[in-house]
């Protein structure tokens, strides 16, 4: 079974920065795509940012420029940095992982999300 999970939540200032970790375990898997979405409560998950297995990444508009996806392949980890916090930022930050699958469709798994609060 693939597990990501996710770290690196805290409480936050205005303008101030985190990374976030998302490490996945598993057996005999190989992970294509990696990405961040965040979700308010009361509100749909939002897609932050996603990368590639060559390395490609996009951004949303509204974290463009601010946030850093990357990944490291050996470690099955994608990270989120994040600068110029806002408190808008707010939100429960889920990582998903993409599994490739010989011969069958790609399957999504995803962890069980780590709070961000930005507040003074």
């Amino acid at each position: 079974q693939v597990q990501p999970v996710e770290s690196g939540g805290d409480l936050v200032q205005p303008g101030g920065s985190l990374k976030l970790s998302c490490t996945t375990s598993g057996r005999d898997f190989r992970i294509g795509a990696m990405g961040w979405y965040r979700q308010v409560p009361g509100m749909q998950r939002e897609w932050v940012a996603s990368t590639t297995s060559g390395g490609a990444t996009n951004y949303a508009d509204s974290v463009k420029g601010r946030f850093t996806i990357s990944r490291d392949n050996a470690k099955n980890t994608v990270y989120l940095e994040m600068n110029s916090l806002k408190p808008e930022d707010t939100a429960i930050y889920y990582c998903k992982v993409v599994q490739i699958r010989l011969g069958r469709p790609p399957r999504d798994f995803w962890g069980q999300g780590t709070q961000v609060t930005v507040s003074s």
